[in-house]
């Protein structure tokens, strides 16, 4: 790594096992767009090194840092104070220098509202969520913050589709209930925004999300959390009944375009950031 003295700024990511991560290209090129001094450097950390990790990064004054799993719930203990949605979602993906303090925030959720709202205003919408973990968990406290009117979590596993539902009705005082997710599952009438929250087409274009496709309908907004590959089989499905699809490269870009607003206060250009993640990716 670069001595401190060498850079105007510097940022990172906290991660374990994601060499090749395209959200180093993405905001190395939002730096260099803008002409901003900084770096972005990827770090390999292990949950036994993560409060030194944290410790370092104070010292060297980092501006900010992302870490992604395992350490999203695990860095919290080593920081001075957390943004709303990440003291209710109890996760942080972000952490901005304030001052002399180091506050975590939660990126996911803001980059797919960021994403979101640019075809449409989620406030008085019904949402169908499917999925329980992180992303999901992340979106579903967005939107609830945003003021959607009506969350259903379609989701597997009972336990933890009813925390995430708890977690809605309880800290957000949202009118949200849960689906066990068996079989095919058939988008009631009157939802506005469908969204797969899980790992569900991952690298894999054919990958089958368990949904009737024939109860998505025109004017129905269908989003995947899924960048790579982009046009995952939810999306042109949606796409072929009339729906406005919005692909996982929408979210993931937006969350650079945050996490880059609170460490530097530019507004970055998105175009360019999607571009480098497109090429990251071969897309």
């Amino acid at each position: 790594m670069a001595a401190k003295n060498f850079l105007h700024e510097l940022v990172g990511s906290m991660s374990q096992g994601a060499a090749g991560n395209p959200t180093v290209a993405m905001i190395e090129a939002a730096f260099r767009h803008h002409g901003l001094h900084w770096r972005y450097v990827n770090i390999e950390v292990t949950p036994a090194d993560l409060a030194d990790s944290v410790r370092g990064a104070r010292a060297m004054g980092f501006r900010g840092f992302n870490c992604s799993m395992p350490h999203k719930v695990a860095v919290i203990r080593h920081l001075d104070g957390l943004g709303e949605s990440a003291g209710i979602m109890g996760a942080v993906n972000c952490v901005v220098r304030r001052g002399d303090k180091l506050i975590g925030e939660n990126t996911d959720g803001k980059g797919f509202l960021k994403s979101l709202e640019s075809v449409t205003n989620p406030k008085g919408k019904s949402v169908v969520l499917f999925g329980a973990g992180g992303a999901a968990r992340a979106i579903a406290v967005e939107l609830g913050l945003a003021g959607v009117k009506r969350i259903t979590v379609v989701n597997r596993d009972e336990a933890r589709g009813g925390e995430l539902v708890k977690l809605l009705r309880e800290k957000l005082k949202l009118d949200a209930e849960l689906v066990i997710w068996c079989g095919d599952y058939s988008i009631p009438a009157g939802t506005d925004f469908v969204i797969n929250g899980t790992s569900i087409g991952l690298y894999d274009s054919e990958a089958r999300l368990a949904l009737d496709v024939n109860s998505l309908k025109p004017g129905m907004v269908v989003a995947d959390v899924i960048f790579s590959p982009p046009r995952t089989r939810l999306i042109r499905e949606a796409e072929s009944r009339g729906c406005t699809a919005l692909d996982g490269l929408g979210m993931i870009v937006n969350q650079g375009v945050v996490s880059i607003q609170y460490w530097t206060g530019v507004n970055p250009e998105p175009t360019v950031m999607r571009k480098a993640v497109e090429e990251a990716l071969g897309d």
